[in-house]
């Protein structure tokens, strides 16, 4: 499996984060478009079809835990505060 470059998924991340306060503060039709955008490109890149699993991915992919399934999922949510690092 190819892994995205760290660097790039944490500009994907910030921006994504970014793109979400701004549409909460005020929609705009140009920001909608670059956050689908990227909500896709993060999807792509994490080999995901939901844009919720590729955050919780890259979250993992960015705390060196590798890649996340649905039982390593339900494992660190017993033991951490299972924040996302993106939202």
């Amino acid at each position: 499996m190819l892994v995205p470059d760290p660097k790039v998924v944490r500009t994907l991340l910030t921006r994504y984060a970014s793109l979400q306060i701004a549409q909460a503060e005020r929609a705009q039709p140009a920001a909608a478009r670059e956050l689908a955008d990227v909500s896709y490109t993060l999807c792509v890149m994490m080999g995901t079809t939901d844009v919720h699993e590729a955050i919780e991915t890259a979250d993992a992919l960015l705390m060196g835990k590798g890649p996340v399934t649905p039982e390593s999922s339900a494992s660190a949510a017993d033991g951490e505060s299972g924040l996302s690092l993106a939202v």
